[in-house]
């Protein structure tokens, strides 16, 4: 949330140790820029009978006088879930450094009479306010198989009824967490506050799935009347829907930017390395970069996009000019610290006739760039990048597309994360991701944008329809000597431009000093 003109990030932290508790505590830190980071004291911590066994995941609302509330789970001393609030202790300090749990907790907790399983009731979204003064929210939950989100409304943002019907729900989802719901303008490129509504809105609501550890949204309307969401024809919590990210990426929230009029996201990503190294390296899991999300101009999707505070880290530029990569090439992009990059570039490819036929089988995207990784070749594609580099290619990251003809001769973009050589290291995650790009390769350049930090690397396919997030940790890097590539391993040419950049590294919760000896940097 922003108050004051301050960002402000609160996370789940285990203080205690690398790997996730239930026991858990909120980390806060605030930002002026998004980009660099001050720690603060836990902003929440188990200390009373309404969330002493855990304080997890909630949601900042900022009430009429521009007083931030803060709705979260607490698991209580029956080891049930249920929503506590918690206003700040003093609205004069910007950082909010100190929070007050009223003692009217829990508001909302399971009972035999609203039959709310009591392991299943998380996640409270941002409160919005509808045309009649009520509050709302949703709760994340399930019923057997079915995933919910329940509604609970309020007059006075203390008392809280819950609806007599599900929000939104959908079956053999099995528990719904971390749901997300929010407004997006059909018009203008701008965010809208959670609580905006009418004839130029339409609704998102975004929900995790607990079982399978996979993120699905959609696009609808919200009956205000009803008090219901009703998603779009063809809009559907599954793999055949759509997906904020479709690597490593989970119980992500947005939030409203007032500064600038923009909806912000985070993300969660979590590790590929195991957990003995995990507990050798000291840590586990990071945030995404801060993106901004619109409707696109089809109003069928959302595009994300790396918020421009970011820019302000690049260096040294290096320019790519538009120049023809033939096919089975690579070519090494010099002069950037390849370690933490900015990449982006555009493919252009003249010749579609050689296209290979789409199987109708091949519905399913990642499995399809698991079988034809970056090392397989094809007739358009693979293109793209290789990223984290060794020096005699025994590792690396590859960021590619192929360009399929479809059954009705029309052209279907893949855009593929391959990890599969991403590290010699057996005991790493090394799935591969993809996803297909609603984009006209035939009318429109193809555009890739890599944000690469040592660990992690964020690409952007179709300036932004489609997203996804590696975790990677080659073994052969030595002081941060790796190598980067543009490579069409593909039979027909692609012609290519583009810029990359280095990056600096930004101050995330230390201080300047501390960044300095820093002796694996991370931005």
């Amino acid at each position: 949330m922003v108050y004051k003109n301050v960002y402000h990030h609160f996370y789940q932290y285990n203080p205690d140790g690398v790997a996730w508790s239930p026991n858990i505590v909120w980390a806060h830190s605030t930002s002026t820029d998004l980009v660099n980071w001050t720690p603060h004291d836990e902003a929440l911590y188990p200390s009373e009978p309404f969330d002493i066994n855990g304080c997890w995941s909630g949601s900042a609302t900022i009430l009429p006088g521009e007083k931030p509330a803060m709705f979260y789970t607490g698991i209580n001393s029956q080891t049930e879930q249920v929503q506590n609030l918690a206003f700040p202790k003093n609205l004069s300090d910007p950082f909010l450094r100190e929070w007050i749990k009223i003692p009217q907790n829990p508001l909302m907790m399971p009972t035999q009479a609203n039959q709310i399983i009591v392991d299943s009731f998380r996640d409270p979204t941002t409160a919005w306010l509808g045309s009649d003064n009520r509050w709302r929210l949703v709760i994340g939950s399930r019923k057997n198989q079915t995933g919910l989100a329940i509604l609970y409304t309020s007059e006075d943002f203390l008392n809280w009824t819950m609806a007599s019907h599900p929000f939104h729900s959908a079956k053999e989802n099995g528990m719904w967490e971390c749901p997300d719901f929010f407004p997006v303008s059909k018009s203008t490129p701008i965010g809208l506050d959670t609580s905006t509504n009418g004839a130029d809105v339409k609704h998102v609501l975004k929900i995790s799935l607990f079982d399978i550890a996979k993120e699905y949204y959609t696009i609808g309307t919200y009956n205000l009347d009803k008090d219901v969401y009703i998603p779009d024809q063809g809009s559907v919590e599954s793999d055949s829907g759509l997906r904020f990210d479709y690597g490593k990426f989970y119980a992500s929230k947005s939030f409203f930017d007032s500064v600038k009029n923009r909806r912000i996201l985070w993300g969660w990503s979590n590790e590929s390395s195991c957990a003995e190294d995990d507990i050798k390296k000291g840590w586990s899991g990071l945030q995404t970069i801060p993106r901004t999300i619109l409707l696109d101009k089809s109003g069928k999707q959302l595009v994300q996009w790396p918020i421009e505070e970011l820019e302000k880290l690049r260096t040294e530029h290096v320019k790519l000019p538009s120049s023809l990569i033939k096919g089975g090439s690579l070519h090494e992009v010099l002069g950037v610290t390849t370690t933490q990059a900015d990449v982006e570039v555009t493919f252009e490819i003249s010749n579609f006739e050689k296209a290979e036929v789409l199987d109708q089988s091949w519905t399913d995207p990642q499995i399809l760039c698991s079988n034809k990784d970056a090392s397989v070749d094809g007739s358009l594609g693979p293109f793209g990048l290789l990223v984290l580099a060794s020096e005699g290619l025994q590792e690396y990251t590859a960021v590619f597309y192929r360009i399929y003809k479809s059954h009705n001769n029309k052209y279907v973009v893949l855009m593929c994360s391959d990890q599969s050589r991403s590290s010699l290291n057996e005991n790493n995650d090394k799935t591969t991701y993809g996803a297909f790009v609603n984009v006209d390769p035939v009318h429109e350049k193809l555009s890739l944008r890599s944000l690469i930090d040592h660990s992690i690397v964020e690409s952007f396919g179709g300036e932004g329809k489609v997203c996804i997030t590696a975790r990677v940790y080659p073994t052969l890097v030595v002081d941060g000597d790796t190598r980067l590539y543009a490579f069409n391993y593909g039979r027909e040419s692609v012609e290519i431009s583009g810029s990359a950049w280095s990056m600096e590294t930004a101050m995330i919760n230390r201080s300047r000093e501390e960044e300095y000896d820093r002796t694996e940097e991370s931005w």
